[in-house]
């Protein structure tokens, strides 16, 4: 492989559940396909276990490349301290355990290279600003993203500049915040209000209840917090074009009814993880 003239840089998502990893080409924000590495991750697990997860899946993304990586890019759901790599996550059901630690000290004296240079960006930026330039729709005035999984996760994109952090994921809704009512716990918590069922997660729900009527209302609910969602973002940035993303994204067949989010124009996101990864190797 001739990659003398050209830089790259190893791009992470990192999500409640999961961890991937690929090489980026710098020059075009191609993805190196084979190098992608992915890992499910336990983020209710100790903190030296996820930590070794994340490092094992990063040493075998490099291992599958052929050429030195000194930059690491690393899209990471908030709440987070994105300068220093302190995480800032607690009570979230998600990385409780590395609350105030610092990522980017256990990254390099894993790997054993304190050399390495290591950013962060926020998830949802990542995977906006990602979404947007694999799509060709870097001209549009403006953009809103929203990824919907573990935590709540939206960032803006404006012509002309990078997608940022929007960080509403805690913005007062009902008895407490709009991240606890459209989230997967939201879902879990909710269907077993419901039925006195407990399932895992969205997909379990969907795979085992789809035709009861408590799933139906179960939408129907989660319909109306999102639509309540989608009304706030808006309005507070003047745009009604949003990509979604994130896990529950995947299930927007149950969740959009043709007729409630008529006033927004939604895509769903076409790139996935692809697009964070892009996103994070875009930070350099």
């Amino acid at each position: 492989m001739q990659v003398a003239n050209k830089k790259y840089i190893l791009s992470c998502d990192i999500g409640g559940s999961h961890i991937t990893s690929s090489i980026v080409e710098q020059s075009s924000w191609r993805i190196i396909d084979h190098t992608t590495t992915r890992n499910i991750v336990n983020s209710n697990e100790k903190a030296k276990t996820i930590f070794q997860s994340w490092i094992t899946n990063i040493q075998e993304c490099i291992d599958k490349f052929d050429h030195d990586i000194d930059k690491i890019g690393i899209a990471m759901p908030g709440p987070f301290d994105y300068d220093n790599g302190i995480s800032l996550m607690n009570g979230q059901s998600k990385y409780d355990s590395i609350y105030k630690l610092n990522t980017t000290i256990a990254i390099k004296n894993s790997i054993g290279d304190s050399s390495l240079q290591i950013k962060y960006i926020n998830d949802a930026a990542a995977f906006l600003q990602g979404e947007v330039f694999a799509s060709n729709r870097e001209e549009e005035s403006c953009i809103l993203g929203i990824t919907l999984g573990t935590g709540l996760g939206s960032a803006v994109k404006q012509k002309d500049s990078k997608a940022f952090d929007a960080n509403l994921w805690d913005s007062p809704y009902g008895t407490t915040i709009f991240e606890e009512y459209l989230v997967t716990r939201w879902f879990t918590k909710r269907f077993y209000d419901l039925t006195k069922i407990e399932e895992k997660g969205l997909k379990e729900i969907i795979n085992n209840h789809q035709n009861t009527q408590a799933f139906l209302k179960l939408m129907e609910e989660y319909r109306i917090h999102l639509y309540n969602f989608l009304t706030f973002f808006s309005e507070k940035y003047n745009c009604q074009t949003f990509i979604i993303g994130g896990n529950i994204s995947k299930a927007w067949m149950y969740i959009d009814d043709n007729k409630t989010f008529n006033s927004f124009h939604i895509s769903i996101a076409q790139y996935a993880e692809k697009a964070a990864l892009i996103g994070a190797a875009s930070i350099f």
